[in-house]
Parts: structure tokens; sequence; C-alpha cells
């Protein structure tokens, strides 16, 4: 019953985890750990570490106020919001787009049938199709799935590739700070653990989950659901790196820029540790998790443009729970999204490697605004006894710095 319950008491923070255990993970760990061997777990460590105060900002405000992290960029005034809505412009369609152009490459390696595109276009249906049906309820559920079964399948294959390995373990850190190496630096920081604007996107899941709950999730329940997903998100970032060195470090290998190459490469990472008789079964697992991150973020994205686009009409005297977004605000968006994810796929479809370095780069070059944003808001809005503590506080002036100085190697590498 225990068990049960807790599960219960779970949801945005598995939503969290089932959108940010997709490319920064399946692809970025897994390639750091083939091309560094285990030479960048600092990295690893310091953007789940720094960037932790500023996801945690989002459903802490929530909980506290009621209100979403979009209301509060607008109490700091509409240029604010207006500048949210510019950056997610200028940043969704490549989100949704990279997302969805590795999960639709493991269903043609898995299913084949038909080729890339028209498989970028089936996900995208059916995606759609579920969270108009399911909604918020149906993603709920089907996250609490999706993140036990592959946690416990990246478990057992990381343990196996350990209880493999011949050679001595190179700890030795290294720390790649000019041409390509920097570029994937950078690239890797920006979705590790996930894009910045998750803060937003896990704001609005809090919301919708205190709906669902009868008010029932407050600010313990709320942080205690984040802390679960956080966690389990970094400790699988470890585990998909140790996968990469274990298996490709030093063997010759490179991972290919082609989505069908990279997916077939990426599942027989699985089955040189589990054999080949788990071959469709990892394949499914690894199919299963990018699912579960397209998924999420096809209804995240559209879910804070229609959001930001109702307060930006809206009159805003009462609280969020009060006036409601007009549905067809999220069914707009969504189309819109999933046009320009297409559109974009078109253009980019013969090299996903650049494609995804575009993606993460622009995620990170964005990260100091949503994190002196959601700095602010907590600090301003909420009363002293829900603000974070002094540790979380400094541990954000320390993650403002860490963002801004390599936001500013990478501007300096440009020039």
């Amino acid at each position: 019953m225990r068990v049960k319950n807790l599960l219960q008491s779970l949801g945005p923070g598995l939503l969290f985890a089932g959108a940010a255990v997709g490319v920064s993970h399946l692809v970025y760990s897994t390639r750091a750990g083939a091309n560094y061997g285990f030479g960048l777990i600092w990295l690893v460590l310091i953007a789940n570490l720094f960037k932790y105060p500023f996801f945690e900002f989002g459903p802490r405000y929530a909980a506290a106020t009621g209100e979403s992290l979009l209301r509060g960029y607008q109490r700091l005034g509409n240029w604010v919001l207006v500048l949210f809505v510019c950056i997610t412009l200028g940043t969704m369609f490549t989100v949704q787009a990279a997302v969805t152009i590795v999960t639709a490459s493991l269903a043609a390696h898995l299913f084949g049938g038909v080729g890339l595109m028209p498989w970028v276009g089936i996900l995208l249906v059916i995606c759609s199709a579920l969270l108009l049906i399911g909604r918020y309820k149906f993603l709920d559920h089907l996250m609490k799935f999706i993140i036990i079964t592959l946690t416990i399948i990246t478990l057992i294959t990381v343990f196996i590739a350990f209880y493999n390995v011949q050679d001595p373990i190179d700890w030795t850190q290294q720390f790649p700070m000019e041409g390509v190496g920097l570029a994937f630096v950078i690239a890797f920081m920006g979705w590790m653990p996930a894009p910045m604007d998750l803060s937003v996107w896990h704001s609005l899941w809090a919301l919708e989950k205190q709906k669902h709950t009868a008010g029932d999730f407050n600010l313990k329940k709320s942080l205690f659901d984040f802390n679960i997903g956080y966690i389990g998100t970094t400790i699988l970032a470890f585990f998909f790196v140790a996968l990469g060195a274990l298996v490709m470090y030093n063997s010759g290998a490179e991972f290919s820029p082609k989505g069908a190459v990279f997916a077939k490469q990426l599942i027989d990472l699985y089955i040189a540790n589990l054999g080949s008789g788990a071959g469709l079964f990892v394949g499914m697992a690894a199919f299963i998790t990018m699912f579960s991150t397209t998924i999420t973020c096809l209804d995240a994205l559209p879910r804070s443009m229609a959001r930001a686009h109702s307060l930006l009409v809206q009159d805003t005297d009462n609280k969020e729970g009060i006036v409601e977004t007009p549905r067809k605000y999220y069914l707009g968006w969504l189309l819109v999204l999933v046009l320009g994810s297409l559109v974009i796929l078109n253009v980019f479809l013969t090299n996903m490697a650049s494609f995804l370095i575009v993606a993460t780069t622009l995620s990170f070059l964005t990260a100091p605004f949503f994190a002196i944003a959601n700095y602010i808001l907590v600090m301003r809005y909420l009363p002293k006894a829900q603000q974070p503590s002094k540790g979380i506080k400094v541990l954000s002036w320390l993650g403002i710095t860490y963002l801004f100085v390599f936001c500013g190697i990478y501007i300096w590498s440009l020039l």
C-alpha cells in the first residue's frame, strides 16, 4: 500500500524526468562516454548541481502561490513575459524537432515499414491524439510506467557492463575548452539534465496536479516529488555516460550523425552487454524513453505558450486558477508546433548531429534568463517561510555565475 500511495503522490517530478531523460541522456551522455570515457563526469555533476535551484523554483513557486512561473514573469512586468515568448518561439521548434527525430530514428530501425520523415509524421499525429484525448491524467500515469521501466533496464545494463570490463577504468577528468570539444561541452550542458524552460513546464504541471488532487499537492509534497524526479535523472545521466565509456571508448567506433545509423549503434550498445536475445527489449526501452520525451514536450510547449498567450490578452486581476486558458489556444499552439517542427526537420534532416548541437546550444545560451527570473520571483513574492534555504540561495548565485561564465567562454570562442 505504501508503494501505491507513493506512486499516486508523484506526478510532475516524473513528467520532468520523462522530458529530461531523452536527448541529454540517450544521445549526449552516451556520446560523452564514447568520446571522453569517464572524463566528463565533472560536467554532469556541475550541470545538475548548478541548475538544480532554478528547476526547483518552478514547483516551489507554483505550490506556494497557486500560480505558474508565467504569471510570475508577468508580475515582474509584461516585458518579461514577452521576452519568455520570444525565447520560446526561438527554441520550441528546434527542441520538439530534436526529440522527435531521435524517436523517429529509433522507430525506423525497430519497426521499419516507412522512411524517417513518415515516422516523424506518424509520431506527431499519435502523440497529439493521445494528448487531446487523455490530457494531463494520461501523461501522469504513462510516465510512472516509463521511468520505472527505464531505470530498471539501465541499472541492469550498467552493472553487466562494469562486470564485463577488461581494462582498468581511467577516471582522469578532461576539460575540452576549445574548438569541437568546447562546442560539445556547451551543447551537453544545454540539455543536461534538461533545457531551463522545463522549470516553467513543471510549474504548469504542478498546478494540474493540484487540480487532480483537490489541492492536496502542497509545497512539501511538490518539492518531494520534484527531488525524486531530479535525483533520478541525475543518476541516470551518470549511468548513460558509463555505458558509452565502457562499451565504445577507445573502441575505434564513432556515433554516426545520421539518425537511423545512430539509432542502430545505440541499440547495439545495449545488445553488446545484454546479448542479442534482448535486442528488441532494450530497443523498445530506448524507443519508449524517447517517445515519453516527445509527448511531454509536445504537451508542455503548447501549454506554456497558450498560458502566456492567455495572460497577455486576458484580465489577470484574478488568480491563475480562476482565469482559465481557452482550449483553442492550446490547440492552436499545438498545431503551430507540429507544423514548425516538420519544416525545421525538412531543413536539417541530413545531419542530425549538427542539428542537435544548434538546439542544445540555443537552450544553454538562453538559460541565464530563466535562472535570474526564477530567482527573483521566489525571493520577491514568496513568504519567508516558503523561500529556499540559505544553502539553496548560495547555490543559486553560484549557478548564475556558472551560466554566465560558460556562455561568455563560448561566445568569446566564436570571435
